[in-house]
């Protein structure tokens, strides 16, 4: 069955460090947890199993893949124990694609590296059971050891940090959280980066996205998370990740982690809207499927049993089924992002929106299994019969019907490409080539200034092609770093959203550099 197994010494690292969870001990016991929802999880995690094309997600534009929802695939995918050839050619195809995720190499400019992108690729070695050392070419953990700044970095001492030239460190507190997690499940875990992590807690108990003030222009590190004043901006799903990083360092013997955890979840609890849900910040400030599905695996991992039921409800009330679905009954399993687009797709199917459903099925999966960040492989949960019958399910997953949603470029094409001018384009090509193809720009990782647009919850980014042949530059859309293509729904859908859209309080309006950079899990 499904369910939270920590291990013993990190219930007893909770109870040391006195933090507020003297229910939650009890809810983290195996025996005192309430069932998490196997039959909608499982059901969940075979729809997105079903939109993979040969190990991959497809990108927002034809032809292209998206390999940090790739890696949110897998992860759903783990968390339920669905579809086990699905995630083994998903793990074969990330291998051959690690340096289209975290680097620039397909740009002529080898040697640089995003941390989040490789954190989350590191994080997706571990549950996959693989070897980090030996993840097809690449050694994962002393790559995200290397981004680890030491004692002469001042403030940014033990800050997993982007190792680029000419650009600017958006590293943040998502691509922190994944390198915790996976560096404490891969061996031991740096005090410094936990510190680091902590850091990025205010005394109220949520976390903050960035190490530095967004508003400001200014990306120089402002101490913690206290220290930023006035206009620091406590994120739901930043704390969510944080939370469950957290929670596995101190399984891993780390100083002050239980406790932070602990504050943390006590936080997400009180945050929590009455009918279960979660929201974002900024463009996600509204109630979403991402920030609920990671907000309520958090709550479930730090033992507020009834709030995570909460938000498991609220998931499961916005996903399609067979009998309920209307226009979309053939999508069952498929969770909605919001009401509004759980309403469209009733009335007219998923169609050109099948994008957005994609990003927010595999973290909403996560607050129905229950499996924390920090357990997901290392729990044994049974997904029950295959209902089509095959005991092994269709690696390659089920294309669209829609040909504007999944590739349609010829595999055997040059897998190096040619680097996009346009901002919303992923990786061109066979998603088995050579891993020196086309960098994503992961629409998955950023939300776009678009209000209609998705993401999911992800800190991370891949490179993103800009409209001038160093990466680094100033993007089409008015600002350097990452940017996001709207993913997509209906402007009626989501005429109630005012700023849009997996990672709160942000002002209302910001400039586009600033929400391209806004990331998402």
């Amino acid at each position: 069955m499904l369910g939270v197994r920590p291990q013993v010494k990190l219930v007893a690292a909770l109870a040391a460090s006195g933090c507020v969870l003297a229910a939650g001990l009890v809810a983290l016991s195996p025996s005192a947890a309430a069932a998490p929802r196997h039959d909608p999880a499982v059901a969940a995690a075979r729809w997105q199993a079903g939109e993979l094309d040969n190990g991959a997600i497809p990108g927002f534009a034809p032809g292209m893949y998206d390999w940090g929802l790739t890696i949110d695939t897998l992860i759903a995918l783990k968390a339920t124990g669905t579809d086990g050839a699905s995630a083994d050619k998903v793990v074969d195809t990330l291998k051959a694609h690690v340096r289209d995720y975290n680097s620039f190499d397909a740009w002529g400019e080898p040697g640089q590296r995003v941390a989040g992108a490789t954190a989350k690729l590191l994080y997706a070695a571990v549950v996959a059971g693989e070897d980090p050392a030996k993840f097809g070419a690449y050694d994962l953990r002393q790559e995200t050891l290397d981004l680890i700044a030491g004692p002469s970095a001042g403030l940014e001492e033990g800050r997993v940090k982007d190792k680029v030239v000419g650009g600017r460190d958006d590293s943040n507190t998502f691509g922190q959280s994944l390198a915790v997690l996976g560096l404490a499940r891969s061996g031991d875990v740096p005090q410094s980066a936990v510190d680091f992590l902590i850091d990025q807690q205010c005394a109220a108990g949520g976390f903050r996205l960035f190490p530095f003030d967004l508003d400001s222009g200014d990306t120089t590190v402002t101490g913690d998370c206290d220290a930023q004043g006035a206009t620091v901006v406590l994120d739901p799903d930043s704390t969510a990740m944080a939370v469950q990083a957290l929670l596995a360092a101190a399984e891993d013997g780390a100083v002050g982690a239980a406790e932070a955890a602990g504050k943390g979840g006590d936080w997400l609890a009180k945050t929590q809207d009455t009918d279960g849900a979660l929201t974002g910040s900024g463009p996600t400030a509204l109630a979403n499927a991402n920030s609920t599905g990671l907000g309520g695996q958090a709550l479930a991992a730090t033992g507020h049993q009834v709030e995570a039921d909460k938000a498991a409800d609220w998931v499961e009330a916005r996903q399609i089924s067979a009998s309920g679905g209307g226009a979309a009954a053939a999508e069952s399993g498929a969770i909605a992002y919001n009401d509004a687009a759980l309403a469209d797709a009733k009335a007219g199917g998923i169609g050109e929106f099948r994008d957005q459903w994609r990003r927010a099925t595999p973290q909403a999966v996560l607050a129905l299994a229950q499996v924390p960040l920090g357990r997901i492989g290392l729990t044994e949960p049974d997904p029950g019969p295959d209902p089509t019958g095959d005991p092994t399910g269709d690696p390659t997953g089920t294309p669209s019907d829609d040909p504007s949603d999944t590739p349609t470029g010829d595999p055997t094409a040059d897998p190096t490409g040619t680097p996009s001018q346009d901002p919303s384009d992923t990786p061109t090509g066979d998603p088995t080539a050579d891993p020196t193809g086309t960098p994503s720009d992961d629409p998955t990782d950023y939300p776009s200034d678009d209000p209609g647009a998705t993401a999911s919850s992800d800190g991370t980014r891949g490179p993103t092609p800009t409209a001038a042949a160093n990466p680094n530059t100033a993007t089409p859309q008015g600002g350097s770093g990452g940017v996001l293509a709207a993913t997509g729904t209906s402007a009626p859908a989501l005429a109630g959203v005012a700023a849009g859209l997996a990672a709160a309080g942000y002002a209302a309006v910001r400039t586009a550099r600033r929400r391209s950079e806004r990331p998402r899990a």
